[in-house]
This record gives C-alpha cells, sequence and structure tokens, in this order.
C-alpha cells in the first residue's frame, strides 16, 4: 500500500492544511524539485474529486517535483479570482462555469485542461427501502435536491432522461451539502440527493439506502475538470503536474477500493472506512474515472444538452472557446 502525505480539514471542510509528516516512497530520486507549491482550489470537497487529491496524496506529484497547498472555496467566485490575482495555480471547476461569461460576450485566459469526471457523482439516497426503485416514485415526494447550478441542471435532466416532470417533485432547497444532509438526518424529506461519500456514511448510520444516481441516468458527461490560466499552461509545472494527473487518474481507477480508501481517508475523517470505501467503489463501477485526461468532445455535447434543456445557455459553445489539450 502507498504511504500518503496527510490532509486534515477542519468540520467545515473550509480551511486545509497539509502536514509533511509522511511522505511517499514515489518522492525519492526525484530528478528536479520545483520552488514553490501548487496551490489548488477546490470548488466542492468530495471523494467525487479523487484523481485531484490522489495526485499529491499518493506522491504523483512528489515524483515530479512538486507538492500542492489545498484550499475549498467559501464563495463561488473564489477559484477565478484566485487565478485572476495569481494567489492560485489551478481550480478544480467545469465546463459550464466558462459558459456564463461567454452568454455575456466575456473573454477570459481561464481554460479548461483535464477532465476530472466524465460522469455526474450524485446519489439519491431513499429514507425507506425500495428494491424496486424507479424514477417516476420521486413524483409527489419531498425530495432534498441540491440547488446548485451545475447539480440542479444535471439533476433535472436526469429525470428528463427517465420521463419523470421535475415539477411533480415536492423538491426542497435546504441549502448547502451539511445543511441539506442534516435535514435529511432530522426526517424533513423522503429522499436526498448528494455527492459521495455523504450517501455511503447516510447508509452507514442507518439513514436510508442509495436507490439511483445521477450518472447512470445521463451517462458520459463534461462534469468536472480542470482549470488554469493560459499562461500558467506553458509552464514547466503545468507539463509536470499533467504527467502526475495521469497517473493519479489511472491509480484511482485501478487500485482496489479498501486500499484506495485507506489511502484517501485523511480527508474524510469524519467518513467510516467501510463507507468511503464503498463510495470509491462506486465511482470505478460508474465509470467517472478513466486514464485520458483530455475533455471528451461527446462528453462536453452532453453538457451542453444539459444545460440547453434547463434554459441556462442560449447557445451551444463550442469546444475550443473554452478547452484545450493538456499540456505534455
Amino acid at each position: 500500500m502507498l504511504e500518503c502525505k496527510g490532509l486534515e480539514f477542519n468540520l467545515n471542510l473550509i480551511a486545509p492544511t497539509i502536514s509533511y509528516s509522511k511522505l511517499s516512497a514515489r518522492s525519492k530520486n526525484t530528478a528536479r524539485h520545483f520552488m514553490h507549491p501548487l496551490n489548488i482550489m477546490f470548488s466542492r470537497f468530495s471523494a467525487f474529486y479523487s484523481p485531484l487529491l490522489a495526485t499529491d496524496a499518493c506522491g504523483f506529484l512528489a515524483e515530479v517535483g512538486l507538492h500542492a497547498n489545498f484550499s475549498v472555496a467559501k464563495s463561488p467566485t473564489d477559484p477565478r479570482s484566485g487565478l485572476k490575482d495569481g494567489s492560485l495555480d489551478l481550480i478544480q471547476s467545469a465546463v459550464s462555469s466558462s459558459w456564463a461569461l461567454l452568454e455575456r460576450g466575456d473573454i477570459s485566459d481561464i481554460v479548461h485542461f483535464a477532465q476530472i469526471n466524465a460522469r455526474d457523482g450524485f446519489f439519491l439516497v431513499s429514507r425507506e427501502d425500495a428494491p424496486a426503485f424507479r424514477w417516476n416514485d420521486l413524483s409527489g415526494r419531498k425530495v432534498l435536491v441540491d440547488h446548485g447550478g451545475q447539480p440542479l441542471a444535471m439533476f433535472k435532466y436526469a429525470c428528463h432522461k427517465m420521463q419523470l416532470g421535475y415539477a411533480s417533485i415536492d423538491a426542497i432547497d435546504a441549502g448547502d451539502p451539511e445543511e441539506m444532509d442534516a435535514a435529511f438526518r432530522a426526517g424533513s424529506a423522503d429522499f436526498v440527493h448528494l455527492q459521495g461519500p455523504a450517501p455511503q456514511q447516510l447508509v452507514h448510520e442507518g439513514y436510508g439506502s442509495i436507490v439511483a444516481n445521477v450518472g447512470d441516468a445521463i451517462g458520459p458527461v463534461a462534469f468536472s475538470s480542470l482549470a488554469a490560466r493560459t499562461t500558467w499552461l506553458e509552464t514547466d509545472e503545468a507539463h509536470a503536474f499533467s504527467s502526475a494527473f495521469r497517473k493519479a487518474k489511472k491509480h484511482v481507477m485501478t487500485a482496489p477500493a479498501t486500499e484506495l480508501a485507506a489511502e484517501l481517508q485523511h480527508f474524510f475523517p469524519q467518513i467510516a472506512a467501510a463507507a468511503l470505501a464503498q463510495t470509491l467503489q462506486a465511482y470505478q463501477a460508474l465509470g467517472c474515472w478513466d486514464e485520458e485526461i483530455v475533455i471528451d468532445r461527446a462528453a462536453y455535447a452532453t453538457a451542453l444538452d444539459v444545460f440547453e434543456y434547463s434554459g441556462l445557455i442560449q447557445q451551444r459553445h463550442p469546444l475550443d472557446k473554452v478547452v484545450v489539450e493538456p499540456p505534455g
């Protein structure tokens, strides 16, 4: 098993600090060491983004002479603002985040260069056992739905694909994922729509069962990606990072889920090891991660379909307006 660095988050997953008390064997015999860490911000934090977590935690960055300072956005504007002012090198984002700018006619040097996830990573948890669940079972029921821009658009599109009218659901906006989790625990709804590992932890604690995932309903889609400024993508650091990210994606795709969970447990101190392993296994089986880091044109087109369906874009923005090939 790989020995990984620990990353500790506070209870709100807001203020991460990195500990270098443990160093992977991968850091030995590195030919080059860059002088400063990569500053990387997550728009959200979950096991869904394990390929990015694994770059640093499992030593793939150390192997190319890099290490990372991870942080989590406190507001939706933080990631792009950090890239613009130079406090961040790259961010976890989504191609859809660039479309709002294009809709306004704005031009940006922030581009998406690598795909993290090729599926939606949200699950539906039912308070009651529902072994024969169908999406139409949501009709007339109280559902805590994530009302973030992309998660909500994806959920609505999944309902459409599964021939369920979203308007037939008693959709509840309880706030952020932590507030949604608390509301479900308090009995406020029949179903809840969350990213892993929160659903698996709810099941682990006996609050319900996972009955569906949005990723299966939609299929391949450009859900989450890495973005940076074009000037950074020309640097040696960017080339080294891309090499490490390719290896990390292959690792999270192929490693036994229990081993991967042990490697990443530092990031999720309040999640049971079994629940984390189940989350990672589910994402592997779903096809969220593959060895390819290039943002797929067909998956990009599906993301356009999703946002077009919800009326969030007025035109289908060409891939080359927001996406570039990864360095190296």
